[in-house]
């Protein structure tokens, strides 16, 4: 124990729907981070000048583990910030409609919400654009507005080391691990995106700071070669290990994924997949692996359940609508006979567009899958 749909398809979503947690509960996995609208084109390997149609879809790293964790049956909540205009509403409604909690979602007066844009050009490159101007409000997450008690109850708490960014969010983090106290499972997505920072050295400075808190820590190798100083995926591991984490994720792109603990040393192979978007792909790889953790499984079956699930989110168009249920993860794993697969489990992310495990190496942070 550890310490299919067509491209495009996409889940019916019911704006105002009620959230999937109750007043006053506390949620399984609560995340906490960015958010922001996806404006993705609908014509696939047509440059961004030329796109003529786009859909508009929830994004934001953090928020759509969130929604992946929703769509594998945990009940689940997001703690961040939207402008207060339409496209914070439709955060909230798109929240609700996924059965995600949007009690600890606020506005920020006078910034808007975010925006991002993508081009589609399959297999590996889905170059991104952040409209994070003049700041994100999810940056703006405030220490004081936490619901501690919620942050330190909740059974697997996940935040993004982009948090750690800007102030006051970077406090607001803190604070929260402070209120955990690295209590199981509290989990760091290594989530570097250079376009956020102003060198690596000081993103490095944050990690390692924050690997001190948390229980849990998930990165591609870029991610690792940040955190550690080294993309071997072995010694990255055992140096996540050394940080005082209890599971090191290592995602290795078409060479699958690594994950460590003190007692043992798992890979599994990626699973191939004809790709249409590599973005969120990582979030979906995230919110499978909260679902197995919660679950007390193996750390293998973990591993090759979230593989799973970002190979089918790479090949289907947009990001949070994409997120599969666990019937649809366990008939990609079994096959069509009910056998498993072996050897063709999904790889995390490719590293450079992000596709079976995780998230495309665009602008959006090589390596990552969402935005």
């Amino acid at each position: 124990m550890i310490p299919g749909g067509s491209p495009g398809t996409t889940p019916a979503v019911t704006p105002g729907a009620a959230s999937g947690v109750s007043p006053g509960a506390i949620p399984e996995v609560l995340t906490m981070g960015r958010v922001g609208v996806d404006v993705y084109p609908l014509q696939v390997g047509v440059p961004l000048r030329q796109v003529e149609t786009f859909g508009k879809y929830l994004g934001g790293s953090p928020t759509n583990v969130a929604v992946a964790a929703a769509r594998l049956g945990r009940s689940s909540a997001v703690i961040t910030r939207t402008g207060a205009d339409p496209f914070g509403l439709f955060v909230h409604d798109a929240l609700r409609g996924y059965g995600v909690g949007d009690q600890y979602v606020t506005a920020v007066p006078g910034l808007p919400t975010p925006v991002t844009f993508c081009e589609i050009r399959p297999p590996d490159d889905f170059p991104l654009y952040f409209y994070r101007y003049p700041k994100a409000p999810d940056l703006e997450i405030l220490p004081e507005e936490l619901d501690l008690p919620a942050v330190a109850g909740a059974r697997l708490f996940w935040a993004t080391v982009t948090g750690l960014s800007a102030e006051p969010s970077r406090g607001a983090h803190l604070a929260a691990w402070r209120a955990r106290g690295r209590r199981p499972y509290t989990v760091l997505d290594l989530d570097y995106r250079p376009m956020f920072w102003p060198d690596e050295e000081t993103a490095r400075e944050r990690v390692r700071e924050a690997l001190g808190h948390v229980t849990v820590a998930v990165g591609n190798l870029e991610e690792v070669e940040v955190a550690t100083g080294t993309r071997e995926p072995l010694q990255a591991g055992k140096a996540l290990l050394e940080a005082g984490v209890e599971l090191a994720v290592v995602k290795r792109g078409a060479a699958g994924v690594l994950g460590m603990t003190a007692a043992e040393t798992v890979e599994v192979p990626p699973v191939p997949v004809e790709v249409v978007n590599g973005l969120g792909a990582g979030d979906a790889f995230g919110g499978a692996l909260c679902h197995g953790l919660l679950a007390g499984w193996p750390l293998e079956r973990t591993l090759r359940f979230a593989n799973a699930a970002g190979a089918i989110v790479a090949g289907r168009l947009a990001c949070a609508p994409a997120m599969p249920t666990a019937a649809e993860v366990l008939e990609l794993l079994e096959g069509p006979g009910g056998e498993p697969q072996n050897g063709k489990q999904s790889g995390g992310e490719p590293q450079n567009g992000k596709q079976p495990d995780g998230e495309p190496r665009g602008e959006n942070r090589p390596g990552r899958g969402s935005r």
